[in-house]
């Protein structure tokens, strides 16, 4: 089995499932002018999140890893006319980018760009109060996946749903002896996870046009 493949059949499924659609097409092109890194979600992976919402009944969504703000859109496109997403980036030039993405979407009365380190502004959330989230969905430094997580546990709802990208590493996960600093924060994400008992969990093996990876899905349990 080969990369080829994955990509093939990531094409495929996308052209049959996935209609064109010129604001995300803008999005990204947007985002390649800007000399972003490459590293969004596919389509198909966009399409997971937005029906994993819509089928949650999701109101409220925290984002941690803005980037351009294309899978933004897909949460965004997911959620209720009075829903709202607060989305976490560090760069403030890739934030201007995702803020003009948002903008040509229709979403920049429902979504919240907050720059900024992530734990900074989960700390903020945090003392702020208020509402607590629906979902959360991970997808930022990996290395720090562990500290997110525990901030995402208290800012989301009993019942709600955390999301991490990039668990699997191309299997780098499972080696605890990995060089790869992102593995091993996703390792000991998994370790803090599976004690949780707040928490059911599962981690999913993907392979597509972004290679050999995974995901990872929590329930706050009720």
């Amino acid at each position: 089995m080969s990369e080829e493949l994955w990509r093939a059949v990531d094409e495929f499924a996308e052209g049959e499932l996935i209609e064109e659609d010129a604001v995300l097409a803008q999005a990204l092109a947007a985002s390649a002018r800007a000399g972003l890194p490459p590293i969004a979600v596919t389509p198909s992976q966009g399409r997971f999140l937005n029906l994993l919402l819509r089928i949650h009944g999701a109101r409220r969504v925290l984002e941690i890893g803005t980037l351009g703000g294309y899978s933004t859109i897909w949460l965004g496109r997911a959620l209720p006319p009075d829903g709202r997403v607060v989305t976490l980036e560090l760069d403030p030039g890739y934030a201007e980018v995702a803020r003009e993405n948002l903008r040509r979407a229709g979403l920049a009365e429902q979504v919240e760009v907050v720059v900024g380190p992530a734990a900074d502004s989960l700390e903020r959330l945090r003392a702020q109060g208020g509402e607590r989230f629906d979902a959360v969905f991970i997808d930022a430094d990996k290395q720090r996946t562990p500290e997110y997580f525990l901030a995402s546990m208290e800012l989301v709802r009993p019942g709600g749903l955390i999301v991490a990208d990039n668990s699997v590493r191309a299997g780098a996960v499972a080696d605890p002896e990995s060089a790869d600093s992102g593995a091993r924060g996703m390792r000991r994400f998994m370790e803090l996870a599976g004690a949780e008992e707040r928490v059911t969990a599962t981690t999913i093996q993907t392979v597509g046009a972004k290679g050999y990876d995974g995901f990872t899905l929590a329930l706050v349990e009720p």
